[in-house]
């Protein structure tokens, strides 16, 4: 993988900065960001570049870069766009290692903002500078060693051990005063704007490993280099083990082109990344106040073990509330040892409950909680445990939260609290934060953080992490696709011309005929075995059934040939101009479970496998998952898992199990197969009929559209 680009450090550990731009007139920009960094106590040398002014804020200024005496590390650049470039040739001359371009008017306007943003891109390359923006709201350190704001943010955040980057700069400032007002610290803060030369995986190769940040947060509105940033994410997720979260903006699909398959309607730019974050181990969450829920919790916090949790209640209802929220959220309510619940009896009172949840009823004071935290965190079958506290006349609050920090100290299971409500539970709550228990207004939002400390450790614990090549004819398929596509620039498959693909790759097709004519029932007839299915051949037919092209269960010849006659009527009426190929005939495949294995090709990440519950309504139920290819042999086995009809796939109802193993087996030799040919525009094979346990499964309809790869 490509290396971190040497000059970041620059950028990020500088130890002179010049603010070009930096001004004493009240208002700017170029005031706000030279304060700024003055006055967090940057532990480097900072200089004021203005032709104008021989001071700024009692520093002399500097008419150019050029004008200073010592070396620079860092330029912060803060002109009309239209000299912004003069400014980086001068940065280029001084040797300047980096630099963050904070004027906006690039290529967020489009037009002669373009135009600027390349020319931008052809001076940092020409002298090698480490260059974030333009178009950001600037660079935050807050390293003991390093100490510096070169942002125009209205203030310094505490320090902390959470890094948050961000591609939209007007975020970052609410988030800044959000992160002040829960008391949330960082140890790195990074708008990064355009991204004209260090991105997200660059920021992210960084912060793998620095040593100040545990937790890493995102916002982002794209990527710039799919597989770059999988990878990346995934080095920091299984080798550094420190938590990504992120916000992606843009889950709609507007713009999405017509397609040719069920893959290529269903997959849309949000599914790609949803895949991407999936497959790195990134947790995805819907909005900022959810980010830093949970971001409180991973860097507070241990990582528990597993997925099991005790709740500590004064109050039923609250009890009730995250009970549910448990289980919503793939949680399991502990069961407590006969050891444990003895214990409890032992110090609560005979009104109180013993199980899990442990309501310690609405007098309970702080000695009564000390007890119950205590005995449940010292419980085997205990991997966490929320505390609720209502706020009530009988209580003390703060002596309530005052004994968490010494009950939970040498215990490894994360406590998070909900001492619920803002006003009478607020010195509580202080003092709990103060002391690194986060603390939420509801049960819910404590739940919902611990649920996904839970799936992290689930992510760090996984194995089979490889990519399991299967046995391929690759020559085979490629010569099928050369043929297929020496004059033209897309040809979509019909499905015997696509089974010879996924004949190739070993996958269970049935043996099958075209038949041109109804006179050529009689000769294949001599091959099938009877009940038979037929279908229409033609590439101009996506969905069979909505045009008459499917007839099953026939039983004799006689009925092979009034089928056909029938098929080629009925389609000739709904589609008059498909070009027909004539008509398929195959042994039926008996009776299964159906499901659908698709791909696709994102003009980002590439390819991308589709999996769920197959058959005609596919597009309406929508029960499917996708994973980018090639893929881990663990992926397949979690895309098989995470649809809502794996209960079906277990066996329900007296149903046998359904050979999941064949199921896996398909997925990745389809993820093996669109990683070696990307002509493979788009796939389906719907349904793939699955059978019991151990009997297989068979492609019973497949299509496939080809492109000339660029």
């Amino acid at each position: 993988m490509e290396a971190v680009n040497k000059n970041i450090k620059s950028i990020m550990n500088p130890k002179s900065i010049a603010v070009v731009g930096a001004t004493n007139r009240p208002g700017s920009v170029g005031l706000a960001v030279f304060r700024n960094i003055l006055t967090a106590g940057f532990q480097g040398v900072l200089y004021p570049v203005n032709p104008k002014a021989k001071y700024v804020q009692s520093v002399k200024a500097y008419p150019k870069l050029e004008d200073i005496p010592d070396e620079v590390d860092l330029a912060v650049i803060i002109v009309p766009a239209k000299i912004v470039c003069p400014i980086l040739e001068e940065a280029g001359q001084k040797k300047v290692k980096g630099g963050v371009v904070i004027t906006a008017g690039f290529k967020e306007i489009g037009g002669h903002g373009v135009e600027l943003e390349n020319s931008v891109k052809e001076v940092i390359a020409k002298y090698d500078i480490c260059l974030i923006g333009p178009n950001c709201l600037g660079v935050i350190n807050n390293s003991d060693k390093v100490r510096m704001n070169a942002s125009f943010a209205t203030k310094m955040p505490k320090a902390g051990n959470i890094a948050f980057i961000s591609q939209s700069g007007a975020l970052c400032t609410a988030v800044l005063d959000y992160a002040e007002g829960r008391n949330i610290g960082f140890s790195k803060f990074v708008s990064f704007g355009n991204k004209a030369d260090v991105n997200e995986i660059d920021l992210l190769r960084y912060l793998k490993d620095d040593p100040d940040t545990e937790v890493i947060l995102m916002y982002l509105e794209d990527i710039t280099n799919g597989r770059a940033f999988l990878e990346t994410a995934r080095e920091i997720t299984w080798q550094a083990h420190k938590p990504i979260l992120a916000v992606k903006s843009g889950r709609s699909i507007e713009g999405a082109r017509a397609a040719a398959s069920h893959t290529g309607a269903l997959v849309g730019s949000d599914t790609s990344y949803d895949a991407l974050f999936r497959q790195s181990g990134i947790l995805r969450v819907e909005s900022v106040d959810e980010l830093f829920n949970q971001a409180i919790a991973f860097s507070k916090q241990p990582i528990p073990k597993g997925n099991r949790i005790a709740i500590v209640t004064n109050a039923g209802g609250p009890g009730i509330m995250a009970t549910d929220a448990a289980i919503r959220h793939n949680l399991k309510i502990a069961p407590l040892s006969d050891e444990t619940k003895q214990k409890l009896k032992e110090e609560l009172p005979p009104t109180a409950s013993v199980e899990n949840p442990v309501d310690v009823i609405g007098d309970a004071n702080h000695e009564r909680y000390k007890a119950a935290i205590r005995h449940i965190l010292m419980d085997d079958n205990v991997d966490g445990a929320i505390v609720i506290l209502s706020p009530q006349a009988m209580i003390n609050v703060l002596e309530t939260a005052q004994i968490l920090p010494p009950v939970v100290k040498d215990i490894n299971k994360p406590v998070l609290c909900s001492f619920m409500g803002i006003v009478d539970v607020s010195e509580g709550v202080k003092y709990l934060e103060k002391h690194g228990i986060p603390n939420y207004q509801f049960p819910e939002a404590a739940v919902r953080s611990m649920a996904s400390m839970a799936f992290y450790s689930k992510i760090l614990n996984l194995d089979r992490r490889k990519v399991r090549r299967v046995a391929a004819d690759r020559d085979t398929a490629n010569a099928i696709i050369k043929k297929k596509l020496a004059d033209k620039d897309k040809y979509y498959m019909s499905e015997r011309e696509a089974n010879e693909i996924l004949q190739s790759y070993g996958f269970p097709v049935l043996t099958s005929f075209l038949l041109k004519d109804s006179s050529e029932v009689e000769e294949a007839a001599e091959h099938i075995i009877f009940p038979a299915a037929m279908k229409i051949s033609s590439r101009d037919i996506v969905h069979k059934f909505d045009v008459g092209g499917v007839q099953l269960k026939i039983k004799t010849k006689e009925e092979a040939q009034k089928a056909f006659e029938q098929m080629i009527e009925n389609v000739k009426r709904h589609k008059p101009s498909a070009k027909i190929d004539g008509v398929i005939i195959e042994r039926m495949a008996k009776r299964g479970v159906e499901v659908i294995l698709g791909g696709a090709r994102d003009p980002k990440f590439g390819p991308i496998c589709m999996f769920g519950l197959g058959g005609t309504l596919v597009e309406a139920m929508k029960d499917i998952t996708f994973r980018l290819a090639p893929m881990w042999e663990i992926s397949a086995e979690i895309m098989i898992q995470s649809i809502k009809a794996y209960i079906i796939l277990k066996g329900i109802r007296g149903a046998p199990p359904c050979d999941i193993d064949a199921i896996k087996d398909c997925i990745l030799r389809l993820s093996q197969m669109l990683s070696d040919h990307p002509e493979i525009a788009e796939l389906d094979i719907n349904p793939l009929i699955v059978y019991p346990e151990g009997e297989g499964c068979v492609v019973a309809d497949s299509r496939i559209l080809l492109k000339k790869a660029t």
